[in-house]
């Protein structure tokens, strides 16, 4: 589907065809993307795990792509139920989100998460929360999220990721 008011690119969910050309997406642009905020010893660590694409999160149909008028990929993203818990508002969680560094700023992120937002409504979902980079997070504060606090995400034995928890009411 078109973003109205957007040219020159759409967003439609990501299917197992998808697969390598976001990990290609993932692999060239986070490490420019995240490179003023983030130290080379994390960015040695963390990157090979980071900037790999999820098979069973890209084909899930809740994760999207934007394609740029040739049919590039130019972004990626979606969304994951979290797990319910009595009492708890419905929660989504979102997951691996990438804009090409080569397209930031021209509405790839804003028309993906409006999407990825449209749809866990949609599924019912009241709630999203957000493991940010701290790179993106002006781009989630845009998009209406609030910051929680700093977390550390365990990526593996003795790898640990700084990133800022978020969350936007649905």
């Amino acid at each position: 589907m078109r973003p109205a008011g957007q040219q020159g690119f759409a967003v439609r969910i990501a299917t197992a065809r998808d697969v390598a050309p976001v990990d290609a997406l993932l692999a060239r642009s986070y490490p420019r993307l995240l490179r003023p905020d983030y130290p080379p010893s994390i960015m040695v660590m963390a990157l090979p795990i980071i900037s790999r694409a999820q098979p069973g999160l890209v084909a899930c149909g809740t994760y999207f792509v934007v394609e740029d008028s040739d049919g590039s990929i130019i972004g990626a993203g979606g969304w994951t139920r979290a797990g319910r818990t009595p009492g708890k508002r419905p929660t989504g969680n979102i997951r691996h989100v990438v804009t090409d560094d080569r397209q930031t700023r021209r509405g790839v992120g804003r028309s993906l998460m409006s999407q990825v937002v449209r749809s866990a409504a949609m599924a019912g979902v009241l709630q999203l929360d957000c493991m940010s980079t701290r790179t993106a997070v002006p781009f989630y504060e845009a998009m209406g999220f609030t910051t929680i606090g700093p977390i550390t995400v365990p990526l593996g034995p003795g790898i640990d990721f700084p990133a800022v928890f978020m969350r936007r009411a649905i």
